[in-house]
């Protein structure tokens, strides 16, 4: 009898306890299932997945097959300035009139030769065909502001030396007030200063010193866009700054692989007051043509004879280096000789059209000819453009020898 009332007990507690188990399964809540506790989901409790969406950006997407992206313009790789040489302090504000237009002309005769005794009265101005007032008008010699750019690319190789001997002869005719940067160029992105503006011949010599030919494909219109660019922003907006300003070219003028095309290089150009002087050293350029192609030589040639007469500038294709001093002494003189004349423009429209200019002069008395030579036009100023603006001056930049 009391063993079967133990049976019974044990019955009865064992069944309490099955139950137990089984009710609190059923109201356990849901949450992370761990390792030796992994019930077996029924299909309806299974969780619902949608597929996920390929990435379009970051890790993960897919690439269909492409060229790949265009390269950057190029950068005109700058010398670290010197802080304690600046004229432009943080917070400044530069005022920039975009109405008054400023041209240099240069008048010779049928021989090349200067015309340096005309008046303000001789001359006369049309743009888009119709006459302008002449505001200023001055032929006194002033300093020169300009760029001495020089190619330093492969194909430049065998004429190497005369390129820099052309460079001293010019840098070697610099006057006192005058200031001159140096540019190397190669292909687009290596493009650099090798000195910034400076009076200091010595500095600009050693610059020359650490010049040397680099591979790569070569990017004329690149060094002179970028070259023009840096000249025309020196001191911009300084209105009492009346000296000239000019980029000197010396090259081979086979453009390989520039990122801008001419039709740019040309539009830039047109919208600062910039001549460009041209050094052609084009004699080792393959001079064969195909049927419908011009030769590597004519296309140079044609890119440099552009590049000058959109400007009222020159170039000189020098046969050897003996012409070299004649060469540097006629861009000299071309520079210091030349009438600066400033007008008003009649229409004032701010609409980004491009404008011809025609300058004339009287003829002389004996009826000699005279012939005056400028930049073929401009483009207008697009509205908003005459406007000031703040300039910030650049911190933490460290200290230079040279200024």
């Amino acid at each position: 009898m009391r063993l079967l009332r133990l049976f019974f007990l044990l019955s009865f507690g064992t069944a309490i306890t099955v139950s137990f188990l089984i009710s609190g399964r059923a109201q356990a809540p849901s949450g992370p299932r761990t390792a030796g506790s992994l019930p077996v989901a029924s299909p309806n409790e299974l969780p619902q997945t949608t597929p996920t969406p390929i990435p379009q950006t970051g890790p993960g997407r897919r690439i269909a097959p492409q060229l790949g992206a265009p390269p950057p313009p190029p950068i005109l790789k700058q010398k670290p300035p010197d802080p304690t040489t600046a004229e432009i302090n943080e917070g400044d504000i530069l005022k920039i009139s975009t109405d008054l237009v400023t041209i240099q002309v240069r008048v010779i005769d049928r021989n090349n030769r200067p015309i340096n005794n005309l008046t303000k009265e001789q001359f006369r101005i049309l743009e888009d065909g119709v006459p302008q007032p002449i505001f200023s008008f001055s032929r006194e010699e002033v300093p020169v502001i300009y760029g001495l750019a020089l190619d330093n690319s492969g194909s430049v190789r065998p004429i190497f030396t005369e390129i820099l001997d052309a460079a001293r002869v010019i840098l070697n005719s610099n006057k006192k007030n005058d200031e001159t940067f140096l540019e190397r160029f190669i292909s687009s992105d290596k493009i650099e200063t090798i000195q910034d503006f400076t009076p200091n011949k010595e500095y600009l010599m050693d610059g020359l010193e650490n010049m040397y030919i680099e591979g790569g494909q070569t990017a004329v219109i690149d060094g002179v866009y970028l070259a023009a660019q840096h000249v025309a922003d020196y001191k911009k907006g300084n209105d009492s700054d009346r000296r000239r300003r000019a980029l000197i070219i010396v090259t081979d003028g086979e453009d390989r692989a520039s990122y801008y095309n001419e039709t740019q290089l040309f539009q830039m150009l047109r919208e600062e007051d910039v001549q460009i002087f041209v050094i052609g050293f084009v004699n080792e350029l393959d001079a064969d043509r195909g049927f419908i192609r011009k030769s590597p030589k004519d296309k140079a040639m044609n890119l440099l004879n552009n590049i000058a007469s959109q400007t009222g500038g020159r170039v000189f294709y020098p046969q050897s280096i003996a012409e070299l001093p004649q060469v540097a002494n006629e861009i000299v003189r071309d520079l210091r000789t030349q009438y600066v004349v400033s007008y008003d423009p009649t229409n004032k429209a701010h609409d980004g059209s491009y404008r011809s200019i025609k300058v004339s002069v009287d003829q002389g008395a004996d009826g000699e000819r005279r012939i005056a030579l400028t930049r073929s036009g401009r483009t207008a100023p697009p509205e908003g453009s005459a406007v000031s603006r703040p300039m910030t001056k650049p911190a933490n930049t460290p200290n230079t020898k040279r200024p």
